[in-house]
This record gives structure tokens, C-alpha cells and sequence, in this order.
């Protein structure tokens, strides 16, 4: 493991527990957070030139897990861009379907594989809603790795085709991503499967952390004035929180941090309902349904870690309707050409409430997380 590693942390008590240890949850059941001597750090990286380096994500291997980044499994990572749009003043969409496999699952799955690697584990599996197992499969066939990924029989075709065709083990059953999780950690346990779910393991979000590096370096080391982030599991909302924390730490950055907002949809919102009476935790959410399968999670492990992170920076959380987020999409694809995928197509829908709302400035620099390529999704007039 890198030596700028100090220690692992449960992300609800504190605990501290020893790196170059195979964990999943802390004895709570909660997520894990990765620890680095940012002392070490400060004195041994300099921030722009690790920007400048070629590389993606994997650029920032100071503040990674991984002993050796170049050993990594890769796909040809890169930035990815960021992009204006002409009729919404103040509004940039970061573009994450430029990323291999076409979404920022890419970000996580990357670096879950890697450091399963690195620990000998060569059999990991998680359940999906579509973007994630593709990655997993893809990185996992990389570095030489069997995969196995449970998905929702209804998850979009070409997710489902992706992921087997990359070379994993795919079963499909009638539920939601947390009913395959349930049967899929059944077979985990009797054949020796090691489970990357979200949040479920420490290293995945780091993976997702990148995202606020290489926006900050992007933004000339400040930040927009809000960010929309499509929220299911949560890991880059928490990812990037975690990111601007370290950064303002070691000195990179200065100001105040962004106003998050955790959007959801109508049909799917329990980090909404929660945030709206105040809760800490969110209950499931039952009967989940939208078109944005990738926000379509009933219950997320790290609830309070998206929660704590949109009413630290004085965000909120937000659902938005399937029209809103159908609307939203045509109108950045005809209006801006710039093809998003229904789960960012509902962060500008989410954008236009806060503004019309007075949750933000009209005006203020705004950045919306489109998560994966629209190439993925049927379009049509009735579908878009």
C-alpha cells in the first residue's frame, strides 16, 4: 500500500484501524475512510505538477492506495473535459462518459481492482444497476481477474450485454440492487467471492475522490459555487467531500467549499425524504421507480456520509420528476448538443429548481455531474 497511507477509519465512530489488511465494513457496519499523512504529502508532491501529469485519475497517486500506481489496471484514463453551456449562464457539465466504459463507475471500479489485486483477492463481485458492473467486468478482465455481477432483470440491455460481453458472470433477477445484493452475498459466502459493492470496501471511494481533485485543478484551484451530483449509492458526492477536505488540509485550495446537492428522483428519493425531516439516516425507500436506473437505490450504506456532506456545505437534497428529467434531457441535447445520460439529464433539472428557487444565484458557477454517456440509453422522442 502507498506509505503516505496511515490508516483506515470508520467513517461513524472513529475507530482507527491497521492498513495492508483486507477490510469491507468497520465492526459498525459502516464504511471505511482511507487516511494519509498529508504532512508527507505537502512535503513531497507539488499540486500543479501532479495536474499536469499524463494519466487520468491515476495522476494523483500520492493521495491513492495503491503501492504502485503504474502497475494499475489500465484503460486509457483521461481528464475528463469540462463543458460551458450557452443557455444557462453560469452552468458547466463535467462530462464523466469520456471515461473508459463509458461512465465514472470507471473511477471506483478502477481502483477496487487494483487494490484487490494488490492484496491477492482474484474473485470479486458486487451487485449492479448497470454502469458499475460494466466497469468492474472490463477492469477486472484487465488485470486478470474473474468477475460476478447481480443486476435488476429490468437494467438497461446494453449494461447488462456490456458487462457479460467484457467478460464477467451476469444473473439477472426480479428486484432491486439491494434484493441482488442480499442474494448475491449468499453466493459471496459460499464460494469465496469478495464483494466491491458501494461503499462495502474501503477503495472505491477513493477512486470517486478523484473527481474533486481534478476538478479543482481544472477550476484553477477554486471551486463553482454549487455542484448537482446524481445520487444513488452516493460514493462520489462523499468521494469528493472527502477530496476538498484533504486538499484545504494541504493548503491546495482556499475559500468556501461548494453548496452540494444530492439529487434524486421523485420515484427514488430516501437521502431527500431524510434530509427534509432532518434525519441523519434514511430508511429504504419502497416501491422504487424512475427511468435514471443508475439513482435508483433504495438504501445506500452511506446515508449519513451523504447527508452530513450536503448540510456541512449548506447544499441540500433534491428530487426531481421523470418529466423534469425527460424535459431536461431534450432540451441539453437540442439545445446545447450535449448528450447526457437520464441520471445527469435530472442534475440540470435539479439545477433549474435551485436557481428558480432561490437555493442558489441566479448566475452563480454552477457544475452539473453528467455520469455516463447517453449512447448507453434508447433515445427517441417518447424516450427523451
Amino acid at each position: 500500500m502507498n506509505p503516505n497511507v496511515t490508516h483506515l477509519e470508520c467513517s461513524l465512530e472513529g475507530t482507527r484501524y491497521e492498513k495492508d489488511r483486507v477490510y469491507r465494513l468497520s465492526e459498525a457496519g459502516r464504511p471505511l475512510l482511507v487516511r494519509y499523512d498529508l504532512d508527507r504529502v505537502r512535503g513531497s508532491a507539488d499540486r500543479d505538477e501532479m495536474a499536469a501529469r499524463d494519466g487520468g485519475f491515476w495522476k494523483w497517486r500520492e493521495l491513492l492506495p495503491p503501492a504502485d500506481v503504474e502497475a494499475a489496471p489500465r484503460l486509457g484514463e483521461v481528464d475528463t473535459p469540462l463543458i460551458e453551456l450557452d443557455r444557462s449562464p453560469g452552468v458547466t457539465v463535467k462530462d464523466e462518459g469520456r471515461l473508459p466504459t463509458g461512465s465514472f463507475k470507471a473511477r471506483g471500479l478502477a481502483m477496487a481492482v487494483a487494490m484487490a489485486r494488490e492484496f491477492g483477492i482474484d474473485r470479486l463481485c458486487m451487485p449492479s444497476n448497470g454502469n458499475a458492473g460494466a466497469a468492474l467486468a472490463s477492469y477486472a478482465t484487465r488485470a486478470g481477474l474473474k468477475s460476478l455481477v447481480y443486476c435488476p432483470a429490468d437494467t438497461p440491455r446494453i449494461n447488462i450485454d456490456e458487462t457479460r460481453f467484457c467478460g464477467a458472470e451476469v444473473v439477472e433477477i426480479d428486484g432491486y440492487i439491494d434484493d441482488c445484493g442480499k442474494k448475491l452475498a449468499e453466493r459471496a459466502s459460499a464460494e469465496g467471492w469478495f464483494d466491491v459493492s458501494t461503499l462495502k470496501e474501503p477503495y472505491r471511494l477513493e477512486g470517486k475522490k478523484t473527481m474533486g481533485l481534478e476538478l479543482a485543478a481544472q477550476w484553477n484551484w477554486s471551486l463553482p459555487d454549487a455542484i448537482f451530483y446524481p445520487t444513488g449509492g452516493g460514493t462520489g458526492l462523499i468521494g469528493m467531500w472527502k477530496a476538498f477536505a484533504e486538499m484545504k488540509a494541504l493548503g491546495w485550495i482556499d475559500g468556501p467549499l461548494p453548496k452540494m446537492f444530492a439529487v434524486q428522483a421523485e420515484g427514488c428519493a430516501p437521502m431527500v425524504r431524510a434530509f427534509d425531516a432532518g434525519e441523519r439516516f434514511a430508511d429504504r425507500w419502497e416501491d422504487a421507480s424512475t427511468c435514471a436506473a443508475g439513482i435508483r437505490v433504495p438504501q445506500a450504506v452511506g446515508d449519513f456520509l451523504i447527508l452530513d456532506a450536503v448540510r456541512e456545505s449548506g447544499g441540500a437534497a433534491l428530487a426531481v420528476s421523470e418529466a423534469e428529467i425527460r424535459s431536461g434531457w431534450r432540451a441539453l441535447a437540442r439545445d446545447e448538443g450535449v448528450l447526457v445520460c437520464p441520471e445527469g439529464a435530472a442534475t440540470f433539472a435539479a439545477w433549474k429548481y435551485a436557481t428558480e428557487s432561490g437555493l442558489i444565484e441566479r448566475g452563480a458557477d454552477s457544475l452539473l455531474f453528467n455520469c455516463a454517456t447517453g449512447l448507453k440509453y434508447p433515445l427517441s422522442d417518447e424516450t427523451a
